[in-house]
């Protein structure tokens, strides 16, 4: 475009703080919006009085998708798969399983999986990824899920063992199977997390045209390609499969969590 971009990282509030910041934003294609799945979708459940609308207020570019998410073991269990995972839980009496928010994927994932095996277990909330994984290190929680660039430290150290994968087998280890093909029944597993760009709505249809293309070239730059390699992260998608995959991903994960009866956080 021959213009300097500039960052804003506006965190705070699960997301919502950037998303409306984003949403209030003149639509003239200068402002895009960068955030990740869970902002847009769990929010609407897990938020209440949310400021924005993720179906309505935004038009959504592009999109990269996580290879799958890591289901792991604390090494004191000695479990390396779903089976000896439940056959643990159930020696034990309940689970102490960490997760990082209402409504976030690891907390989805046990609540779906206890519902399959019957299994007991307690949910630790944690701010943020890293208190958790550095628990489930030190042995405090016997089980855990998340985002690959997180869990790998534990994996890779041995404090840790990969029983599934939620989503498609993970490149660095094929022979994990996915928790479906151990025998875990349910859509939820099928999804995976996403970072997506948007602008918000009103905006010209010419300037999207022009920034959906230009934000999937860029995904072909070798540079890009080396990170979403190592953050195994799939290259962007198109427009169309972009606005497929938001709305069917949001129709299942919505669902599942009306489900389970997650309310919004007073």
């Amino acid at each position: 475009m021959g213009k300097p971009v500039i960052v804003e990282n506006r965190a705070g509030a699960g997301g919502v703080i950037g998303v409306t910041e984003a949403k209030r934003a003149e639509p003239d294609g200068t402002t895009i919006l960068c955030t990740i799945s869970s902002s847009l979708i769990q929010n609407r459940i897990t938020v209440k009085d949310l400021p924005y609308d993720p179906e309505r207020d935004f038009i959504y570019l592009t999109m990269v998708s996580g290879a799958g998410g890591p289901v792991v073991a604390a090494k004191k269990t000695g479990a390396t798969n779903l089976r000896e995972f439940i056959e643990y839980a159930n020696k034990v009496g309940s689970l102490n399983w960490g997760s990082y928010g209402v409504g976030s994927t690891p907390h989805v994932l046990i609540e779906t999986i206890a519902k399959q095996y019957g299994i007991r277990f307690q949910v630790i909330q944690y701010r943020g990824e890293a208190p958790m994984w550095n628990d489930l290190a030190g042995q405090t929680l016997d089980g855990a899920a998340g985002s690959y660039a997180a869990a790998a430290p534990v994996i890779q150290a041995g404090t840790g063992n990969l029983i599934g994968v939620v989503g498609s087998r993970l490149p660095p280890y094929p022979d994990t199977l996915t928790m479906t093909e151990q025998g875990a029944i349910g859509d939820f597993y099928e999804l995976r997390a996403f970072t997506t760009f948007a602008v918000p709505i009103g905006t010209p249809k010419e300037i999207v045209e022009q920034l959906s293309p230009m934000l999937i070239q860029a995904g072909s730059d070798p540079k890009v390609q080396q990170m979403l390699s190592n953050f195994l992260l799939s290259s962007p998608t198109d427009f169309e499969t972009t606005h497929r995959i938001f709305k069917r991903d949001s129709d299942v994960m919505l669902r599942i969590l009306r489900e389970l009866g997650v309310k919004p956080s007073e």
